[in-house]
């Protein structure tokens, strides 16, 4: 195959992110300040793999200055990460700030900058407090959206003069779709009406934040931005048949549309508002919470894509018995001869970069975003260690120089992408999986102390960032 080369334009964001609950262990956390994942864990270790969970993950509390460094060696232009909201406050209701973690959060802003490394800062990347949970039933209640925009207040005060990037959520369709749609984590309860409650409160929470933001901005940097970062399953029709159609646009509506839309647009879509009634899983809400939706809109949003979602037209009968979830409208199709990351058991198609480009320019006003995470999780990675002992990861350099590539032909055709995020920097935690699957440019060694070790496609990242080019092999995706 003939090489490829492709330029990287100025100012392109080429960084790597991560989350605080799974790197940063439990060293200095106070037994009041579980997490959600904390209480999940406590309750169930035997389901995560190995036992491995948050407590420990990669101690970055404690060896950030470490890792910083690696980042620094690497060249990454930004690193994205989330504060603890369990962590940062010793009370959630009246948002009293811990100072000692709020001061490891200090350290790790200020050694970033030094190193030349831009933060990125989430506010919630799944850390609701576990009291939180226990007292109102986490994202369920509308008094949680008060506490979160007190806490959410308090970090702009304590890092806005250093922090030009905000986001209000990682992710946050995910905890809910896991815990009340799939019932696959903690408490492990099928309760769709649930699902949309949390899903309506947290784009409620990230306009009122947002808000928050925009009225107290003249004391931040005056560059400051404020997003939201999705997970879109980019979906795909089995065929052109209208009822395939049909089932990939319902799919769409309730996995992507669900945030998309009130996020960047300010409203709902008008076909998932009649299915969230015609199903009686409408979410509570009143004019004045959609008012502050439509006013309250992000700057940029950020995007994480994995992979691909194709669906079908159902064709098995409902059971009626059972709740209503939106599989009722569609069934996952399995395309012949795809490309797989058989580990995570997930197709690999980076068309999706460019397909999700494409529909942020021509569907919604052509906002800036960035590929948040895209990354590809490898089992049993030391086997591929050369005489060095260094992991010669080549299945990542071409995952991500196809997907980076895809994003360079967004661009070029119209497309507002500001950069790309790998995830992750250094091998973390994932909820179950644990370190079952390595994602990392950085190895940690969990038996032997957690050493870190760069990887071959650290290596390849630092040039595409030092030379701010990189090949591809050319091939075209059907």
């Amino acid at each position: 195959m003939n090489k490829q080369t492709w330029k990287i334009p100025g100012g392109f964001i080429l960084g790597a992110a991560a989350s605080a609950w799974q790197t940063e262990g439990w060293d200095g956390k106070r037994p009041s300040q579980d997490s959600y994942l904390d209480m999940w864990y406590k309750n169930d270790p035997h389901v995560w793999h190995e036992g491995y969970g948050p407590a420990v993950a990669t101690d970055f509390y404690n060896r950030y200055k470490e890792d910083i460094q690696y980042m620094k060696e690497i060249g990454l232009t930004h690193y994205r990460t989330s504060i603890n909201w369990s962590r940062f406050l010793l009370d959630y209701e009246t948002a009293e700030v811990d100072e000692v973690y709020a001061g490891y959060l200090d350290d790790v802003i200020n050694e970033l900058i030094r190193c030349g490394v831009e933060p990125m800062i989430c506010l919630e990347h799944y850390e609701i407090p576990a009291v939180l949970f226990e007292k109102y039933g986490g994202w369920g209640s509308k008094d949680v959206i008060d506490l979160f925009a007190a806490y959410a207040e308090k970090a702009f005060e304590r890092y806005g003069d250093r922090v030009k990037y905000w986001f209000t959520f990682n992710e946050p369709i995910v905890p809910q779709t896991r815990i009340y749609l799939d019932a696959l984590r903690y408490p492990y309860e099928q309760n769709t009406k649930k699902w949309m409650q949390w899903n309506f409160n947290k784009a409620l929470a990230t306009a009122r934040v947002i808000k928050l933001f925009q009225a107290g901005k003249h004391v931040y940097r005056e560059d400051a931005k404020i997003g939201v970062i999705l997970n879109q399953e980019v979906a795909y029709a089995r065929s052109s048949a209208p009822h395939d159609q049909q089932a990939a646009f319902i799919y769409d509506l309730f996995f992507n549309r669900v945030f998309l839309d009130p996020s960047i647009k300010g409203v709902y879509p008008d076909e998932l508002m009649e299915l969230l009634i015609k199903h009686d899983i409408l979410f509570d809400h009143d004019k004045e919470e959609l008012d502050i939706i439509r006013k309250h809109t992000v700057d940029f949003v950020g995007i994480n894509l994995y992979h691909p979602q194709r669906v079908k037209a159902p064709s098995r009968q409902w059971n009626e018995s059972t709740p209503f979830h939106p599989a009722y409208y569609y069934e996952h199709f399995q395309l012949p001869g795809r490309k797989m990351n058989p580990y995570r058991g997930w197709e690999i198609y980076p068309r999706i970069v460019y397909d999700m480009g494409m529909r942020l320019k021509n569907e919604y006003g052509n906002i800036g975003w960035l590929i948040a995470e895209n990354g590809m999780g490898v089992e049993q990675e030391e086997r591929f260690k050369n005489e060095e002992g260094i992991i010669q990861d080549d299945y990542r350099i071409a995952f991500i120089s196809s997907h980076l590539a895809e994003a360079m032909k967004a661009i070029a055709a119209g497309s507002n992408c500001k950069g790309y995020m790998l995830w992750a920097f250094t091998d973390n935690v994932s909820p179950m999986n644990a370190f079952k699957n390595r994602y990392g440019l950085v190895e940690i060694q969990l038996e032997e102390n957690r050493n870190r070790v760069l990887k071959k496609s650290a290596d390849f990242y630092r040039n595409i960032i030092e030379n701010r080019q990189f090949e591809t092999d050319e091939f075209t995706y059907k």
